[in-house]
């Protein structure tokens, strides 16, 4: 049996994803660039599908290309960019980076009285 690319579970014979993902990746097709990102994780817990799940889905890097998350911030911010009238288009490497930068160190609690 194959595993999924998405979360490494058992996708079954000549399956690339699971069938839970293949239901992740049908909404995320459907609406990644029409809706905003919590509207879109929404959709996406909608399916049923676990949440710890559906997170794996979101940092999963199939084909090379970024991860699924990666990909759709790309998407929705190129799309808000051309509706601005800006002439730049972000890709997954961008975001990822961009994400990497913005993203704080979780704060430890140890000797702190807060």
């Amino acid at each position: 049996m194959a595993k999924c690319q998405y979360c490494g579970e058992h996708a079954g014979i000549l399956r690339r994803s699971c069938k839970d993902c293949r239901r992740l990746e049908e909404q995320a097709r459907a609406y990644g660039g029409q809706v905003g990102f919590s509207e879109l994780l929404d959709r996406l817990e909608e399916t049923g599908v676990r949440p710890e799940k559906i997170m794996r889905f979101l940092k999963a890097n199939p084909d090379g290309r970024g991860s699924v998350r990666d990909r759709l911030t790309a998407n929705m911010t190129n799309e808000l960019l051309q509706i601005m009238g800006i002439n730049e288009r972000q890709t997954p490497d961008d975001v990822q980076r961009i994400r990497k930068i913005t993203e704080k160190p979780p704060r430890s609690n140890q000797g702190n009285p807060d």
